[in-house]
């Protein structure tokens, strides 16, 4: 039971601080302001004169919240990893917290970097070379809960790529897969790029291309971090592993 109250403690701080800062963006600059800056990049590729539309009763309200609520979440990253890992910190060795400590800080820096990534350079490129190759004949009007839920996915992969190097790290770390192993799976690692850039991206060459590439690229990166730590031995004895609990 003390678990589950700590665990339930955890939870509610964690919720408490998105709230927080969602109200307080909420107020200022408020919702309709974020939602101008993350539609900034369609909004500088339409014509002049054009904007996004909204085809729900209540969608123009809605959508600003829930990138009210999306950028209050990002802010509060910090508080929430750091409730997440005060509660798992306790039943964890010494070599544990010396690996889970920097993984979490480097996860969602590069989480946030992947983000960052798409907004200031892919989005700019790929909307300004569709609407480029649109028919004169045609005037672009995107739908603001469309152009959201598009956001959301391109958001949520480039994050995910950034995550490359960490993952790499750790399964040398752990012993799980030898550097060598994952030197001589390049060739998959790039055909398999290629594969989700192209599942998960819009069916332009141009985006699956953005984020194949660093894809690839950050494998390398992986790799290099990768040769610089030392794996875990695995002939470690339990009883040497409980004497390094706090």
């Amino acid at each position: 039971m003390s678990h589950l109250v700590e665990l339930r403690s955890r939870l509610l701080k964690a919720a408490g601080s998105v709230l927080v800062v969602f109200l307080v963006l909420f107020a200022y600059p408020g919702a309709s302001a974020i939602y101008d800056v993350l539609a900034q990049p369609m909004l500088a590729s339409l014509p002049q004169g054009t904007r996004m539309i909204a085809t729900g009763v209540i969608t123009p309200f809605m959508v600003p919240v829930k990138v009210t609520m999306m950028a209050a979440f990002i802010v509060s990253l910090p508080i929430v990893l750091y409730q997440a890992w005060a509660f798992v910190a306790p039943g964890l060795y010494r070599h544990e917290k010396r690996l889970a400590l920097p993984l979490i800080l480097s996860s969602t820096l590069l989480f946030i970097l992947g983000m960052a990534f798409c907004y200031f350079f892919v989005f700019r490129t790929v909307f300004h070379f569709i609407a480029t190759f649109a028919p004169q004949s045609i005037t672009p009007a995107p739908d603001i809960e469309a152009y959201l839920s598009f956001v959301m996915t391109m958001f949520l992969a480039f994050g995910i790529t950034f995550e490359v190097p960490v993952a790499v790290v750790l399964l040398v770390k752990t012993g799980l897969v030898e550097v060598d192993k994952l030197r001589q799976a390049r060739g998959y690692v790039v055909v398999g790029a290629f594969v989700i850039a192209a599942i998960v991206t819009p069916p332009d060459v141009v985006s699956q291309f953005m984020l194949a590439v660093p894809l690839c690229l950050l494998y390398e990166v992986g790799l290099i971090c990768a040769r610089m730590i030392k794996p875990r031995a695995k002939n470690a004895s339990d009883g040497g592993e409980l004497t390094e609990r706090q």
